[in-house]
C-alpha cells in the first residue's frame, strides 16, 4: 500500500515562490510525478523526476520556473516553483508515477493519490 502525503502550497502573491514536499510510505517506486488541478480543470501532469538518475521533464508552461529535484531519507521529492502565475493556482499532487513526457496528461487508473496541497497565487 501506497501513502502520498504533499505539503507546503499556500498564498502566494504573483512572482513569488514556495516549495512543495512529497512524502511516499511504501518502496518499489522509481519515479515522482506532480500534477494539478485548477478548479473546474481536469487533473494535468506538471513534472516528472527519476528517482535513480535524477532527471525530470515539465510541462511547457512551467519550464524554467519549475523544478522538481529528489528528496532525502524522508522526503521523496520536491518541486520548486518560482515566478508563479495566478494560472498556476491548483490542488497540487505528487505521485509514484509520471505524465506521459508528450502530452503531460493526467494518469489513469492510479489508486494512490492524496489529499494534494492547495497553491493559491493572487494579489
Amino acid at each position: 500500500q501506497v501513502q502520498l502525503v504533499e505539503s507546503g502550497g499556500g498564498l502566494v502573491q504573483p512572482g513569488g515562490s514556495l516549495t512543495l514536499s512529497c512524502t511516499v510510505s511504501g518502496s518499489g517506486y522509481l519515479a515522482i510525478g506532480w500534477f494539478r488541478q485548477a478548479p473546474g480543470k481536469e487533473r494535468e501532469g506538471v513534472a516528472c523526476v527519476s528517482l535513480i538518475l535524477g532527471t525530470s521533464y515539465y510541462r511547457q508552461s512551467v519550464k524554467g520556473r519549475f523544478t522538481a529535484s529528489r528528496g532525502n531519507s524522508r522526503v521523496a521529492a520536491y518541486l520548486e516553483m518560482h515566478s508563479l502565475l495566478p494560472e498556476d493556482t491548483a490542488v497540487y499532487f505528487c505521485a509514484t508515477v509520471c505524465p506521459n513526457s508528450q502530452d503531460m496528461a493526467q494518469v489513469i487508473d492510479y489508486d494512490y493519490w492524496g489529499q494534494g496541497t492547495q497553491v493559491t497565487v493572487s494579489a
